[in-house]
């Protein structure tokens, strides 16, 4: 493949060491020191696990201000949560002080809001524009899909956005879509992206894939643009490098430059790990990391082994795992910190006796004063594995947080206010107008909604000048009553507009719109226990926003060159429309100081990434679940859940304790599922098992399905075929045939469903009762 950038390789000479330069270099190893200090080319960290890769970004960061003498304005680092950049900030203000805030450290999508503010007129827009999340695109795609009589069971609001994001996440525009097209679906899609795209257009609006996407225009299409923002950002740096899709490649591309418009490419620095990329569905992709070097042929690579996090053997136990991906970069992470404990493995009997038994095993390491609640995290696959964790842990009295549930900023009556507030800021905000017609309720229902979006498209004008036209009469088919009702909502509009034309902070500008809306009153009104929950909710909004007023803007210092800053002013009404757009799922996850800080933590593997605590609890090990059911059949797939199943092993410090269940209820019936193929993985002297399988009342079987020559297999936690089993995954089976299992015994097939990997039995087992077994690797079951 031919590189996409030849930067010079020429460094410039070495700058002179000044006395803060023992402070920054003094505690980093080798590796870390080269990072630090490197010049010129274009640089790759390959950050492993716990190897302290922000602390090698902020000691570079210091590196450039304190010893190199670059100005503070003339560094871009980007991460991917508002909570890694805040905290990239202070660490580095710690070190250069006050100057630090002149440089611009954000998220990709805080970033390019920054630039599209200050470029809005370029584009066609203006700087108050609207942003809209997951749940403002869909509603929008719902209200287009109606529009174009596209039926919602074929084509659901959900599919489409997700196509949508996709084709943007490619750089591929509606018109692009349209003529490149080959099925119906594909059609549809790009006539719903058109329309969609044309209607954000209308409302002042861009969605999260918009941001990116129109900033790579604007850097591609303007010269002069690209051109001002090469001369202002000399260094760019880049954080969870292999998290990155295709549209944030070529951002970071076009924001270095190739050097075309008289200016050297700026100095990159991008850090990562490709055994850390988990989000391909979400986009990214993998070659990003892998081939920066043949992207940037002239790059310098740096390689962070020392981890300083975790045991050796919990290392031992990533390393073995990740070795088994094909095409990967050799590393092999390794720690002074000692061998530590064993890995605990256990087989429950079903998923409740697996969630009870990490229950109790967190209650002993709490009462032996090993660990606190705070310090655990339970992991699983998905979202839905967390029910039954809950179920016990209410039972035991013991303390939880789930992170990834409804978040706050998306509970109904937040979003019900914040679309207030964002109506106020942008009265072309479509989206959030219709939301609000109606709520709380006042007379305005979908046959006067109706009537008004038709009186827009026909007179080609926006809904809110449609509101406008119908308060005074000029809306067809509009009932008098209605008619009234649009009349008080528009008055109400208006009125709530003055607080913030009279420049009333956010709390006062909210707390006017809950009491003059009723919206707080009906609450208060309501004996529903819910809505005393919603009400307490939109009391925390508040708070929210007064702390948002109070809270000290940074002001860059006196000497910053920041004219590129074009944005909300300081504690304006944008300004916090635009920082809880951009809160990030990661910024969800409870610290351990905060009030959740006695809690046992539960979440996603995908949620844990980057985060790490003292005991971790991995739970679901076993095919079909962790690695997923789709990745059996799909080495691509395999290969990141096995990337995902690295993750979620670093994440632990001191314990790690690996379970699985030997049946499982899915789709209301309980499944039996072979043991991961991970424990094969995993040397078997690292593990101690406590709980092998099911004890058996029989002397003559063992205690377990079988044994392995190699790996934690060994163990019977993934059953090889014993006398007269047959390998599942090539086993035929039909309504009526007889079956023997290991567990249940004899049995009669009595349905059958799916094919491959996704090919299940439901058995008859008699006495047993009549279960599905999943037809995937080797389970104990021969056909008679």
């Amino acid at each position: 493949m031919e590189a996409l950038f030849d930067l010079p390789t020429t460094e410039p000479a070495a700058p002179r060491r000044q006395s803060g330069s023992a402070a920054l270099l003094d505690d980093l190893n080798d590796q870390q020191r080269r990072a630090v200090e490197h010049i010129g080319s274009p640089l790759l960290v390959v950050a492993g696990a716990g190897s302290g890769k922000t602390r090698v970004l902020t000691r570079r960061i210091a590196y450039l201000l304190g010893e190199r003498n670059v100005h503070p304005g003339q560094v871009m680092a980007i991460t991917f949560t508002n909570k890694a950049a805040a905290e990239m900030k202070e660490r580095v203000a710690d070190l250069v002080g006050r100057r630090a805030n002149a440089m611009w450290v954000s998220t990709f999508h805080s970033m390019c809001v920054r630039v599209l503010r200050r470029e809005a007129k370029t584009l066609g827009m203006t700087s108050s524009f609207s942003i809209y999340d997951a749940d403002d695109s869909r509603r929008l795609i719902t209200l287009v899909a109606r529009d174009l009589d596209l039926d919602p069971k074929r084509y659901p609001a959900r599919t489409l956005s997700i196509h949508i994001s996709n084709l943007k996440n490619e750089l591929i525009g509606p018109e692009q879509a349209s003529s490149a097209a080959a099925n119906d679906l594909e059609r549809r899609v790009a006539e719903v992206y058109v329309e969609y795209q044309s209607r954000l257009r209308q409302a002042n609006a861009m969605d999260f894939d918009d941001l990116i996407m129109r900033t790579v225009e604007l850097l591609q299409g303007f010269p002069d643009v690209a051109e001002y923002y090469h001369r202002r950002f000399r260094h760019v740096l880049v954080d969870e490098y292999q998290d990155t899709n295709h549209a944030q490649y070529t951002l970071v591309r076009e924001l270095v430059g190739r050097g075309t418009d008289g200016l050297p490419p700026a100095e990159l620095c991008v850090v990562g790990d490709a055994d850390q990329s988990i989000y391909a569905f979400r986009g990214a992709t993998i070659r990003n990391i892998v081939e920066f070097e043949r992207d940037y042929p002239n790059a310098t690579t740096v390689m962070l082994e020392q981890n300083y996090r975790s045991t050796q053997t919990i290392l031992n136990a990533a390393n073995a795992v990740i070795s088994r991906n094909p095409d990967r970069r050799d590393k092999r992470l390794w720690t002074a910190l000692g061998d530590g404990e064993k890995i605990v493995a256990y087989v429950g009997d079903n998923e409740h006796d697996e969630a009870s038994f990490v229950a109790r095993e967190i209650d002993q390491l709490v009462d032996a004063g090993i660990a606190n609640n705070c310090d655990v995290a339970v992991f699983y696959r998905t979202n839905n594995q967390s029910r039954v964790f809950e179920e016990i842990f209410i039972r035991m009295g013991l303390p939880y947080k789930v992170v990834g549930g409804v978040r706050f900023y998306e509970r109904r009556e937040v979003r019900d206010a914040l679309a207030y507030l964002r109506v106020l800021a942008n009265p072309e905000d479509t989206v959030s107008l219709r939301r609000i017609l109606n709520v709380p309720r006042r007379g305005i229902g979908d046959r006067a909604e109706a009537c008004v979006s038709t009186h827009a498209d026909r007179e080609r004008i926006s809904f809110a000048a449609a509101l406008n036209d119908a308060a005074v009469g000029k809306v067809a088919l509009l009932n008098p009553r209605s008619q009234r009702a649009i009349a008080g909502f528009v008055e109400l509009i208006d009125g709530l507009r003055r607080f913030v034309d009279d420049g009333q902070d956010v709390a006062e500008i909210l707390d006017a719109v809950l009491d003059q809306t009723g919206y707080r009153a009906e609450l208060e009104a309501s004996d529903d226990p819910q809505d005393a929950s919603r009400l307490e909710n939109l009391t925390e909004l508040v708070t929210v926003a007064r702390e948002f007023t109070e809270a000290p803007a940074d002001e860059p210092p006196p000497d910053a060159v920041d004219s590129a800053t074009v944005g909300p002013e300081a504690g304006s009404l944008a300004a916090f429309l635009e920082r809880v757009s951009l809160v990030a799922d990661a910024d969800q996850v409870p610290d351990p100081d905060d009030e959740s800080g006695g809690m046992v933590t539960l979440m996603t593997l995908h949620t844990a990434k980057g985060l790490e605590y003292p005991v971790v609890f991995s739970t679901g090990w076993e095919d079909g679940i962790f690695p997923h059911m789709r990745a059996l059949s799909d080495p691509t797939e395999l290969a990141e859940e096995r990337r995902l199943a690295y993750v979620g092993i670093t994440r632990a410090r001191e314990r790690l304790y690996l379970s699985r269940a030997i049946v499982r209820s899915a789709w209301g019936q309980p499944m039996t599922n072979p043991a991961s193929r991970f424990f094969d993985e995993i040397p078997a002297d690292l593990i101690d098992w406590r709980r092998m399988g099911p004890d058996r009342s029989s002397p003559s079987r063992a205690t377990t399905w079988g044994s392995r020559a190699t790996g934690a297999g060994r163990a019977g936690l993934r059953p090889a075929p014993s006398k007269g089993w047959q390998d599942t995954a090539a086993l035929t089976l039909d309504v009526g045939d007889r079956v023997n299992h290991d567990k249940y015994g004899l049995g009669t097939v009595v349905a059958t469903d799916g094919t491959g990997p996704r090919a299940t039995a439901t058995i008859d087992f008699g006495t047993a009762g009549t279960i599905r077994l999943m037809l995937i690797g080797s389970v104990p079951l021969v056909k008679l």
